[in-house]
């Protein structure tokens, strides 16, 4: 186990899940080094007793995170790609109690040209941002209704909305994580436990470095402010820039001749 020193200006986060009104007492990230699912432990300004279980497969990495969180840290070995680490996963982060908290944000983005040349490349974008997914939400799911609480944060994409020529499979991939997680929050209807889904648009980071940024681009950072306002009140799914919401809209009913002519 890892401690990470308290920060000075720690604050309450503001919570909501399940009708209550305190904040988490255990946080498991899956995908423990991503930019976007710590800017979003950032975000929430965590007390110190907080424990936060980071789960992914680069130790190293995770280590290096943990210096920066408050709080009491947890690594967990999890590799996305492994069809069988999900359950593992699950029984791990549970071992010690309910969870309260699941941020759902492990992913690669693979160019396209790429996985065009080398399809086992396309199986392996899949797999990480879209199967693991489902069978790990699946059983943190299951868990959380049995416990009557909790808040799962699916990490979807506006690329979900409308898959383009320059990005398909990754589009792919996050329509279908976009739709598994809106009918996970159907199923979960009642039972307290919450899902937030959220929309960003091109993030500027680690993983679109060397990428020319698409309009209404936007930070980490931004996105882990905009869900952590997202959980402190009763939002279903956050667009992030917030006006991603009616370009969706727009995207949605260009007509595809001229859709399939953009190339970026």
């Amino acid at each position: 186990m890892l401690r990470a020193k308290p920060r000075s200006d720690v604050r309450p986060a503001a919570w909501a899940a399940g009708g209550r009104a305190d904040r988490p007492d255990r946080i498991l990230l899956i995908g423990g080094t991503s930019e976007i699912g710590l800017a979003i432990l950032d975000a929430l300004h965590l007390s110190p007793d907080t424990e936060v279980l980071l789960a992914g497969r680069d130790a190293e990495r995770m280590t290096a995170a943990a210096g920066s969180l408050p709080g009491r840290i947890t690594t967990l070995g999890y590799d996305a790609t492994d069809p069988e680490a999900a359950q593992a996963l699950v029984t791990a982060a549970f071992a010690d109690g309910p969870v309260d908290l699941v941020i759902s944000a492990a992913g690669v983005l693979t160019p396209q040209g790429q996985m065009d040349a080398a399809p086992d490349r396309a199986a392996t974008l899949i797999q990480t941002n879209f199967t693991s997914h489902v069978t790990t939400l699946l059983g943190v799911a299951d868990r959380m209704r049995n416990a009557g609480r909790g808040t799962i944060v699916v990490l979807s994409s506006v690329a979900a909305v409308r898959p383009r020529r320059a990005n398909f499979v990754y589009g792919a991939a996050k329509a279908g994580l976009d739709a598994f997680a809106r009918g996970l929050a159907d199923s979960l209807h009642s039972s307290g436990v919450r899902v937030l889904l959220v929309r960003p648009g091109f993030v500027i980071g680690r993983m679109t470095a060397g990428m020319s940024p698409a309009p209404l681009a936007t930070t980490p950072a931004q996105v882990g402010a905009a869900v952590a306002a997202g959980l402190a009140g009763s939002a279903a799914v956050v667009w992030v820039p917030a006006s991603l919401r009616p370009f969706a809209v727009v995207m949605r009913l260009i007509p595809r001749r001229v859709w399939r002519r953009m190339r970026s």
